[in-house]
């Protein structure tokens, strides 16, 4: 990967920002499923529905590196990781703190998780915007 240039397009920056919100969008509410939602959050059986969720989110990151900066496609893998390591954490503290959604601490929870999210995609966003730069 070479350096970071002086200057991105913000045609990039603004386009792969809106490609990694819909992404967002798509694989964290539309296509999750009960079973990924509930399942990755059980204190038992959460492997197989975390993992299916956060490779959702990492198919859509191949495609849209895929079509955009193939030569990043790798980052799905990082996506995969990340993600994986964000919402299993947030199981964890949400079972050992018995956070429920009438609970502000739920809603603290989510939140920070929802931030490293996006944060992560403004990674991606920054590093797309780059590559359409060299």
């Amino acid at each position: 990967m070479t350096a970071m240039p002086d200057t991105v397009p913000t045609f990039w920056l603004l386009a792969a920002a809106i490609a990694f919100l819909l992404k967002h969008l798509a694989a964290d509410f539309l296509l999750q499923t009960d079973w990924m939602a509930r399942g990755k959050e059980a204190e038992r059986g959460w492997l197989a529905p975390l993992a299916a969720h956060v490779a959702v989110h990492a198919a859509i990151t191949v495609l849209i590196f895929a079509v955009v900066a193939p030569a990043l496609v790798w980052l799905a893998a990082v996506d995969f990781v990340v993600h994986f390591t964000i919402d299993r954490t947030k199981g964890i503290l949400g079972r050992k703190l018995q956070l429920a959604p009438s609970s502000s601490g739920f809603w603290w929870l989510m939140g920070a998780d929802q931030t490293l999210h996006h944060a992560t995609h403004l990674v991606f966003v920054v590093a797309l915007a780059a590559a359409k730069a060299a």
